[in-house]
């Protein structure tokens, strides 16, 4: 198993957490198919909610009290640092706007979170005693995290500036675009030119791939519990994916190892 309890290096993407506009159903959504169990953080963090996986802390949730001003459910990335009030500034800097800025959680650590210059949203966590996901790359924990952008070089631009990533070209053709961010030597990321195909209203956007031992029966079980496919599960070399949004209209993927996949 895959497990953790240390900081993530600097540019990496170290934690998740949904805002939904009813937090009960994802409860019972996501610990259907992915097997979370959950712990309210109480009113001194906001209802806050913390998701387990065998114990240990895989994503969190917070309500969207609010949609008309918080937008609409999702899933946010949160990148770590070090020194979240010089990245806040160098992220400014090149283009990003802050809509919240760097804040103390009690003594977990510090969150803010910006808007790149292509539109995705995306939060910053320096860490304190809350380092970031305690357990990733197997079933029931974020496995990938990419970033879908309508303006791929604005991007590129932006993440390779202010998180320090070296891009590693997968493909430049203009019907797939792809690169993967790495820190020191390793991936972190991939960056997804989604110009060609995102339809007018949905932004430049982080997707989140959670892993499974089964997508099929993932998928299923979503489907029961009011989930709703976005695109069927398809084999591709990196394993058995499916589109996927929850109850309320929050989107992810599922995705099954190739070594596992049957």
């Amino acid at each position: 198993m895959t497990t953790r309890d240390t900081p993530f290096a600097p540019g990496t993407p170290c934690w998740v957490d949904l805002l939904s506009s009813d937090v009960e159903k994802a409860k019972a959504f996501y610990g259907g198919i992915l097997g979370w169990t959950n712990v309210d953080g109480g009113p001194d963090f906001g209802g806050y909610v913390n998701f387990f996986s065998d114990g240990h802390g895989v994503a969190g949730m917070m309500e969207n009290a609010n949609p008309s001003e918080m937008g609409p459910d999702r899933w946010n990335t949160y990148i770590s640092t070090d020194n979240i009030d010089a990245t806040t500034a160098s992220a400014s800097a090149a283009g990003a706007q802050v809509i919240s800025p760097p804040m103390e959680v009690m003594d977990l650590g510090s969150m803010a979170i910006l808007q790149d210059p292509a539109g995705g949203m995306f939060g910053l966590w320096q860490p304190g005693k809350h380092t970031g996901f305690q357990k990733y790359n197997e079933p029931g924990s974020v496995t990938w995290d990419e970033f879908h952008s309508k303006n791929y070089a604005a991007s590129t631009s932006f993440y390779t500036t202010v998180f320090g990533w070296k891009l590693d070209v997968m493909s430049d053709a203009d019907d797939f675009r792809y690169s993967t961010g790495t820190v020191n030597g390793e991936a972190v990321a991939g960056m997804m030119d989604s110009s060609g195909f995102l339809p007018a209203e949905v932004p430049s956007h982080w997707a989140v791939y959670f892993a499974v031992a089964n997508t099929d029966a993932a998928v299923a079980q979503a489907v029961e519990l009011g989930g709703t496919v976005v695109r069927a599960a398809e084999d591709t070399p990196f394993g058995r994916v499916a589109d996927m949004v929850d109850p309320t209209g929050a989107a992810f993927r599922l995705l099954q190892a190739p070594a596992e996949a049957g």
